[in-house]
């Protein structure tokens, strides 16, 4: 079947794991080194509202930017700078460990975002990842995940401003995670959007 075609203005949630749920992130460079490719080659095509990066998986909340904010080049190829990033984290990773074949289980899978509703659980959901998989006991802290850029008043590539008013502000999106933390059992069952 093939893979839907990413459009303009729409909202997706990405997420993918290791091949045979082999760790893609080994130590502190890789998961660096993933951000800047994130930089590099999806900031000029989406907005990024949110990702979680764990040992051997990730996800990213993000929004393709208006037709007429996309660079000519990738106008009918949006997939193009995403299959380019995966490809250059795959092949730097390969040679830095010695491995070969697939790193990531399938292409990355991806979900329309159609309501503001499943965005603001969706943003939870991913902040929260590092509890769901015993990676954190405290959401907040964990160093490979966007919390804390909202969080900080320092500029950041994150998209804050369109999802804090979308949660009515910091105070509120604050509030939402903490309370999905309290009833995490609920959040497990609610939206458990990787194990679909």
């Amino acid at each position: 079947m093939p893979k839907e075609i990413l459009e303009p203005g729409v909202i997706y949630h990405f997420y993918n794991r290791g091949n045979n749920q082999e760790n893609i992130f080994m130590e502190e460079r890789n998961y660096n080194y993933f951000l800047l490719l994130i930089k590099k080659y999806i900031l000029p095509v989406a907005d990024i509202y949110a990702y979680c990066l764990l040992r051997n998986h990730f996800h990213i909340a993000l929004r393709i930017k208006d037709t007429v904010d996309l660079p000519e080049k990738y106008l009918g190829k949006i997939h193009l700078p995403f299959s380019n990033m995966f490809n250059t984290y795959s092949k730097s990773f390969n040679n830095a460990y010695l491995r070969k074949g697939s790193l990531f289980q399938e292409h990355p899978k991806r979900n329309r975002v159609e309501s503001e509703e499943y965005l603001r659980q969706l943003i939870v959901y991913i902040h929260l990842n590092p509890l769901r998989h015993k990676f954190s006991t405290h959401f907040e802290n964990y160093p490979h995940s966007s919390f804390k850029a909202y969080q900080s008043e320092k500029p950041t590539n994150i998209d804050k401003e369109c999802i804090l008013e979308l949660f009515g502000g910091k105070e509120n999106f604050i509030f939402c995670h903490d309370e999905r933390k309290i009833n995490y059992e609920g959040l497990i069952n609610d939206i458990d959007l990787y194990d679909e």
